[in-house]
């Protein structure tokens, strides 16, 4: 062990003798552990601040909002209306499938994940 963690392991036995830790909330309960294994590491700690400040990840956001617009496009009787939702929809879509392939997802091989996931929960 450096230096450092061993001051920093003898401050919390000593904080644990003085009892600074009887109170804490979720005292005795399991900890939440996050599972992050599907996130790369460089980007794990500004997850972890984007999902504790409420914020999704662009990719999420954009598929909120593709879901909201289909949803519209299905419910709207105007056609006038339809094309303008079905242009913004079609907008977010791109732009969603050019985040995707940035990150080396493109929308073949979500098709391809899609195809064996159904197999697999069918099977």
């Amino acid at each position: 062990m450096d230096i450092v963690a061993v001051i920093a392991e003898n401050k919390i036995r000593e904080a644990i003798k003085k009892g600074d830790f009887d109170n804490l909330s979720g005292r005795g309960k399991p900890l939440k552990v996050e599972d992050l294994s599907g996130v790369p590491e460089e980007l794990r700690a500004s997850y972890i601040i984007l999902k504790n400040y409420g914020a999704l990840p662009p990719e999420m956001e954009l598929a909120k909002e593709i879901v909201t617009l289909q949803r519209l496009v299905n419910c709207c009787y105007r056609d006038e209306e339809k094309t303008a939702l079905r242009k913004k929809l079609n907008e977010k879509m791109l732009r969603f499938n050019l985040l995707m392939e940035k990150r080396g997802a493109t929308p073949a091989l979500q098709f391809y994940q899609d195809k064996i996931e159904q197999k697999l929960l069918s099977d």
